[in-house]
């Protein structure tokens, strides 16, 4: 049972999961090797909590999680395995936008988490933490770029592809890394928004779910 009460987040995981493995069969058995290693990270990411709450003692919020299971499905099912990405040219935007929105919230996760530590002996302002979550997600989105490049060039992959009369992918990665970028402003301007006005921001409320489920992880031994 995947994050004990959830029973929506339960039921969609598991049903992905089955998908998945299905997939993942038919793919080994066709030898499409580079779709079975992407239906493979899939997989890793839908049972992650199953990992983190038994290896790890940790538990991890539905609510993040089905964020994260549902941009890994749109982006690695969807866009490269079933050619969503050639399909819909508006594809590739709307996930870099949304990855722009999701590494934000795990900037916040990571920052956040440190302020709430008693372990640490440490406090950031609202400035700051949306900053780093900012600068964080465009890293992110920046390293993931270089990753489609080494990819076309080292196993000849198609992850950077034509747009707009551009051949050489260029005009695909400007405009993947403007969007997360864009993503990203708008997540930290909203956090910071939130957090400065002391007003209740979903991803705080994420944060302070996973501090009350891993006491053990903040509190002072």
């Amino acid at each position: 049972m995947i994050l004990g009460e959830n029973r929506v987040h339960r039921i969609l995981v598991l049903l992905l999961l089955l998908l998945m493995v299905v997939e993942w069969i038919v793919l080994l058995i066709d030898q499409r090797w580079l779709s079975s290693f992407l239906a493979t990270l899939t997989i890793a990411t839908l049972v992650s909590p199953v990992i983190f709450r038994h290896k790890m003692e940790m538990e991890i919020p539905a609510e993040f999680h089905i964020t994260a299971v549902v941009f890994i499905f749109a982006s690695l099912y969807l866009g490269e395995i079933q050619g969503f990405y050639h399909r819909f040219w508006w594809w590739d935007l709307v996930l870099h936008s949304s990855a722009g929105l999701l590494m934000g919230i795990v900037g916040f996760f990571l920052v956040y988490t440190l302020n709430e530590s008693k372990r640490v002996d440490l406090h950031m302002t609202p400035i700051f933490i949306s900053l780093f979550a900012c600068l964080f997600a465009v890293a992110i989105g920046t390293f993931w770029e270089i990753f489609e490049f080494s990819m076309d060039r080292l196993i000849g992959s198609n992850m950077q592809k034509p747009m707009l009369d551009d051949p050489s992918g260029l005009t695909d990665t400007m405009w993947d890394m403007i969007v997360n970028a864009i993503g990203a402003i708008i997540i930290s301007s909203l956090g910071w928004w939130y957090m400065k006005r002391k007003r209740t921001f979903f991803v705080r409320e994420w944060i302070r779910t996973f501090i009350r489920r891993n006491p053990e992880i903040f509190n002072k031994s």
